[in-house]
């Protein structure tokens, strides 16, 4: 049984960084909302409370229920957390006199306590709240203050029970990682064995015992989400899992050619189907973002039902849903847990009867890769930079057309091409070439053109939810503008976009 942190959410901005940062630690952990939960069994060896855009005192403010952990398991209430086992429990919380928000320091540190084994006195926190802990219990002890928190740590006595008003989880609290392996390791005894090899191996024991000898069904779409699933399940079930790759006519030039080939040499079961007239005549005149998708999504199922009905006897329908697709599903504000349509296989377990099996749900995009490795899975598949799963569609802003899509097309394959041989592919989180819905005017040669224009979008992030823009060399960036404008017929102009998420996000619709 593979110890567990719980992780009760609040609905702070920061809760999956708390879980990616102990698992970090080779240590596993779950987020739950507060209020809907799985009563801890023994393989859960402490709980974090996480932060939360509530105070304490309001009316709505979230109230989790203890019993069954406070004083019985090793517990951490990270900023709302901490302010809520102070308030709730006797002590007071006011708002502050000015805003605690951003870099401080601990004038204080009781070195002594386990959560702070190794901390230094004028380490840098983060805070970021409006609320500040103005009174604490007579059993609560201080054991880290800043200049102007005094209550910047506490621990209560008797228990295993800590709280801290700055976030351990974010960059810039320096010793933040340190602070969380403390608690992990010093105060809750987690054996941190939880690594892509362990998860590896009990995936596949735990597929092979849920499946048996059915037959399975996956859509593969060339990511790294849906392959990293493939190979576990082929390692698990063989060939009794069929993997189905379909050209909807907005992949990236050659691509459907080339993930065939690359899955072909992988061994894995792989059906290639080229339905592309069928996608763009369904999106011909369609201008709309989200019924783009819809039309996507409807033909996509279509597609696929189809082709799988031709194999015998499939019971299971199998999908590359990670960790964040299951957090962002789950509400904070009610016990009801609905799953997103993630992913372009969204209505077939019900339309063919099929139950679903997910090998990946419990892992981040980065853990993805490192499972990747260890299963030694070529390097291009797992480095490959997340594309969403409309495609070019959602890249050309307006009505689609074949001439629209063999411009994007030609222009993304520069851009990619140019960040691979220039060394700058892997430094960035996602590329992309974005066709905007305008003509602007320009010369070539001695001749007025009238032609589209492109952005180039390129950001760094881990998972997707933030990110920033990349800041690429102005030289590169010329370079590819120009070859872009000289080698692809139809565009006169290119821009570069950035603009950070939030306020925009990574794709234009």
């Amino acid at each position: 049984m593979t110890d567990k942190i719980l992780i009760l959410d609040f609905g702070s901005q920061y809760t999956q960084l708390i879980a990616r940062k102990i698992r970090e630690l080779n240590a596993y952990c779950e987020i739950h909302p507060y209020n809907h939960f799985p009563k801890p069994d023994a393989s859960v060896k402490g709980v974090i409370l996480s932060g939360s855009p509530y105070s304490v005192r309001d009316t709505e403010a979230p109230i989790p229920d203890l019993s069954g952990i406070k004083e019985r398991l090793p517990l951490l209430g990270i900023c709302y957390g901490a302010q809520y086992l102070a308030h709730y429990y006797g002590g007071e919380v006011l708002p502050s006199d000015s805003r605690e928000y951003g870099r401080a320091k601990l004038k204080y540190v009781d070195e002594n306590s386990p959560l702070f084994q190794g901390i230094e006195p004028e380490t840098q926190v983060w805070m970021s709240h409006g609320d500040t802990i103005a009174g604490i219990p007579e059993h609560y002890r201080i054991i880290g203050s800043t200049e102007d928190v005094k209550v910047g740590a506490y621990h209560i006595e008797g228990e295993d029970t800590y709280g801290i008003q700055f976030h351990p989880e974010v960059y810039h609290t320096v010793q933040g990682q340190k602070i969380l392996e403390n608690f992990v390791v010093n105060v809750c005894g987690v054996s941190c064995n939880w690594t892509p090899d362990s998860f590896i191996e009990t995936t596949i024991r735990e597929l092979k015992e849920k499946i048996g000898n059915d037959k399975v069904v996956l859509g593969l779409s060339g990511g790294v989400d849906s392959s990293v699933a493939a190979v576990l399940l082929h390692r698990a079930i063989g060939t009794d899992l069929t993997c189905i790759f379909v050209n909807n006519g907005l992949l990236r030039k050659n691509e459907f050619t080339q993930v065939l080939d690359s899955y072909r040499h992988m061994g894995l079961n792989v059906k290639g189907v080229d339905a592309s007239d069928r996608f763009l005549d369904a999106l011909a005149g369609i201008s709309d973002p989200e019924k783009k998708r819809k039309i996507i999504g409807r033909a996509f199922i279509e597609v696929f039902d189809e082709e799988a009905r031709k194999i015998r006897e499939v019971k299971w329908l199998a999908q590359g849903t990670i960790y964040p697709d299951v957090i962002e599903s789950v509400s904070v504000k009610g016990p009801s847990a609905t799953i997103k349509s993630h992913h372009n296989v969204g209505g077939l377990p019900e339309r063919m009867h099929l139950r679903v099996i997910e090998p990946l749900r419990l892992l981040f995009k980065d853990e993805v890769r490192r499972v990747g490795r260890a299963l030694e899975m070529p390097e291009h598949l797992i480095r490959r930079h997340p594309f969403p799963g409309p495609g070019l569609a959602i890249r050309i802003l307006g009505d689609i057309s074949r001439d629209k899509i063999r411009i994007l097309q030609e222009a993304d394959d520069i851009f990619i091409r140019s960040l691979k041989r220039e060394d700058l592919y892997d430094k960035v989180w996602q590329a992309a070439v974005i066709l905007l819905p305008v003509q602007s005017v320009g010369v070539m040669g001695d001749e007025r053109t009238y032609e589209h224009v492109v952005v180039l979008r390129a950001v760094h992030s881990t998972d997707g939810m933030t990110a920033d823009w990349s800041h690429l060399p102005y030289d590169f960036l010329a370079r590819v503008s120009s070859d872009i404008i000289n080698k692809v017929k139809g565009i006169n102009r290119v821009v570069y976009d950035i603009s950070s998420k939030p306020p925009a996000t990574i794709e234009w619709e």
